[in-house]
């Protein structure tokens, strides 16, 4: 599982990442637990924290691609998040364990964009979705600015590792009521 020892490690150290000899597939991340002060008025996981939980898990794979606070540190560059589309599955409740994986779909010079998915971490059925356009931004200006090309060659090799797991069932998917 990625977690804290891609958060501290200087941006120089990012290149061991880039030599991984295999990419996971899908990249684990940090598990959690429903809280109590997450539920709501109906006895499950309200939406609000399921955004929260799905940007935990977002910012481990921004650190494992390399996008982390000290990138922002020592080029002046960051990311914010473009469009951010959840799915609910199926409920969960107060004290159940979750786990999510992710993956990178896609990526340019300027954008990348992944998938976050959050199961029952012990019964395993898959609760939500979660797809993020993410955008590289010059924190000078506070625009949309193009990736280092080493950066973007190191993304569009998770992004090949990631293709082998096909496309994930809801990619993309508009919300309008049925006719």
């Amino acid at each position: 599982m990625l977690g804290s020892r891609f958060h501290k490690a200087p941006l120089p150290m990012r290149v061991l990442f880039m030599d991984l000899p295999d990419i996971p597939t899908p990249l684990e991340l940090p598990s959690t637990t429903v809280k109590p002060e997450w539920i709501d008025f109906n006895g499950h996981m309200n939406v609000a924290y399921y955004l929260l939980a799905f940007d935990k898990a977002s910012e481990t794979l921004d650190e494992f691609l390399g996008l982390s606070p000290e990138y922002r540190a020592q080029t002046n560059n960051g990311t914010f998040a473009g469009d951010i589309h959840i799915a609910y599955r199926q409920e969960l409740k107060e004290g159940d364990p979750i786990r999510m994986t992710g993956r990178v779909i896609d990526c340019d010079t300027k954008r990348v964009h992944y998938w976050i998915e959050m199961f029952h971490g012990t019964e395993g059925y898959l609760a939500a979705t979660s797809e993020y356009m993410i955008l590289h931004i010059d924190m000078s200006v506070r625009r949309v600015a193009p990736m280092e090309t080493g950066m973007v060659d190191w993304i569009q090799k998770v992004r090949d590792a990631h293709a082998a797991l096909g496309t994930p069932d809801g990619l993309g998917k508009v919300m309008r009521v049925p006719a």
